[in-house]
């Protein structure tokens, strides 16, 4: 396996994202369960998007151009899947980095696990249908977008971060097994997971994304449902980001481990820092309003400066496996 820490990137990489640029912003609000942010290659210059509905505290615009003619075809398709409880916004600078360097991004909120719903967070239900939330934005991406034209149906990654990571890993192809919870689960604990773990009565692995040609994966959650034989047994090209400390409930050792089993060529990059250094940097109105995802760990770490990095890193990598790589797809 390939190790890095952010620190070793290249000043060169950094030219590939350029702030000058303006990104294209449409709101997705085409069903119940399609709530979310379209990114796209813009020419004009840089506006502000108000979010409407999708806006939260202290987030209530992104920059942009709303509705902006996309620039280019047959371009390459990037899809976000947040966290836990998270926003299609949470990682709004790398869409737009991916947009300023020619891909088109689309994010939605997860259906009954995102800030405005945090319904079935917790729930090995919402391990079971995230998986599924993915593959039918591809559908609407590919079949019903009216940008649908300019998207290369073959040239089609994924970014995922937390339990988008758990998600992105059950979409390429590993194995998710809901009754290995159960070893975790303390004899007084009775939450309906750990019940059904030990009965198991739990949901077959979800279905695996064969459209998905690259990922790039932060921080997994949810570890314990991967054996090292389905973790082994991936064969798209992987970008892995860890975090030294962890946090939110994701263990760094967790992580450590499930980054140990993936396929030797999958690159690594490892973080000096907690689980939220991967969500965008935060304003102070957004600070204000979410400490706990905004707050720094360790105190000095430098989120902006990390970002910069981070971001340049993806867009490389997405760039070798769906731009200059894409001769060499199946």
């Amino acid at each position: 396996m390939h190790h890095k820490t952010f620190r070793a990137v290249a000043l060169a990489l950094l030219s590939l994202v350029s702030p000058a640029r303006a990104a294209g912003i449409q709101l997705l609000e085409a069903d119940p369960t399609l709530h979310g942010v379209i990114w796209t290659p813009c020419a004009a210059a840089l506006q502000s998007v108000p979010l409407g509905s999708l806006a939260v505290p202290g987030l209530e615009t992104l920059p942009g151009v709303k509705d902006c003619p996309i620039k280019g075809t047959k371009l390459p398709l990037v899809i976000i899947s947040h966290g836990r409880g998270g926003w299609i916004g949470g990682h709004h600078d790398l869409a737009e980095a991916l947009a300023d360097s020619g891909f088109i991004v689309a994010a939605i909120n997860h259906p009954h696990d995102s800030v405005d719903d945090l319904s079935q967070s917790d729930s090995m239900s919402n391990w079971a249908a995230r998986p599924g939330h993915i593959s039918h934005l591809i559908d609407f991406m590919l079949n019903d977008w009216t940008g649908k034209a300019a998207i290369d149906p073959e040239r089609i990654g994924l970014f995922g971060f937390s339990l988008g990571a758990y998600t992105g890993l059950v979409l390429v192809g590993a194995k998710a097994d809901f009754r290995r919870l159960a070893p975790w689960c303390k004899e007084t604990d009775t939450s309906e997971n750990c019940q059904r773990a030990r009965r198991g009565d739990v949901p077959a692995s979800p279905s695996p994304e064969p459209r998905i040609r690259a990922a790039v994966l932060a921080d997994n959650a949810e570890s314990f449902a991967f054996t090292p034989e389905t973790l082994a047994a991936i064969t798209v090209p992987l970008q892995v980001w860890r975090s030294e400390l962890g946090g939110n409930g994701v263990m760094a050792t967790s992580t450590a481990f499930t980054a140990s089993k993936l396929p030797a060529t999958s690159e690594l990059h490892v973080v000096p820092a907690g689980h939220f250094a991967f969500v965008a940097p935060c304003s102070e109105a957004l600070a204000a309003a979410a400490p706990r995802i905004c707050t720094n760990t360790p105190a000095d770490f430098d989120r902006a400066a990390f970002h910069r990095t981070f971001d340049a890193e993806v867009v490389r990598f997405f760039s070798e496996h769906l731009i200059g790589g894409s001769d060499r797809l199946p």
